[in-house]
């Protein structure tokens, strides 16, 4: 009698991850022991899903397959929140020292796209960034610069939205108005009254009667 297939003629569907996987870098390193030099694989891998969270772990060992294993695991012990505005982009500007590697990120306009390179492009990819600007200044080394942008991403801090509303009344008032604001500013800084209290204040009152003339004032012809 003829066994039965367990699988379904559709076949075998795989489950969706939670995570996406990315591999930056396999590097073949090397430990000086008695006998003489122990080889092994390094794994540097970064994960995401997409929507605003993401990590990076290393994995080391004598098999690439179980390198890759170990640096997945790593990743998901160390995952971050990245905020993301309305607009697919960061809410500021980061700048961040971290080892040899500087780097500078910028918030961008819908449009524009990653402008990055190396790994920091891979990560913003995960994190679900579309919109950004960035530049490398110091190390090109590519697991320095995977560290280094993950402490740039940790540092991002959401915008309130109270913070966002005063920016957009501030654009919606005329200009006239801010202007003028100005100008009162200006004026209180360097000790004098704003033009509105000088239209308040009130004329002084002028005398309608004639000046008395006296004889000092009066010339004197010549006898």
């Amino acid at each position: 009698m003829a066994k039965k297939n367990s699988r379904r003629d559709g076949g075998y569907k795989k489950e969706p991850k939670e995570f996406e996987e990315e591999v930056l870098q396999i590097a073949r390193v090397t430990r000086v022991v008695k006998g003489g030099r122990r080889l092994r694989f390094r794994a540097t891998v970064a994960i995401g899903n997409r929507k605003g969270r993401v990590g990076v772990g290393v994995g080391k060992a004598s098999e690439v397959v179980s390198a890759i294993q170990k640096a997945v695991s790593r990743a998901k012990a160390s995952l971050i929140d990245v905020p993301i505005t309305k607009g697919d982009t960061i809410p500021h500007t980061v700048r961040m020292k971290y080892k040899a590697a500087q780097m500078i990120i910028l918030p961008a306009s819908p449009g524009t796209g990653v402008i990055a390179g190396g790994s920091l492009r891979k990560i913003l990819h995960l994190a679900g960034v579309k919109n950004v600007l960035s530049k490398n200044i110091g190390s090109r080394n590519t697991l320095v610069t995977a560290q280094a942008a993950i402490k740039a991403l940790q540092v991002l801090r959401p915008v309130k939205e109270s913070h966002a509303k005063k920016v957009e009344d501030k654009k919606n008032k005329p200009l006239d108005d801010q202007v003028l604001k100005g100008e009162a500013g200006e004026e209180n800084k360097k000790g004098k009254k704003p033009v509105e209290n000088m239209e308040k204040k009130e004329k002084a009152p002028v005398d309608d009667k004639p000046n008395k003339t006296t004889k000092k004032d009066i010339p004197q012809n010549d006898k």
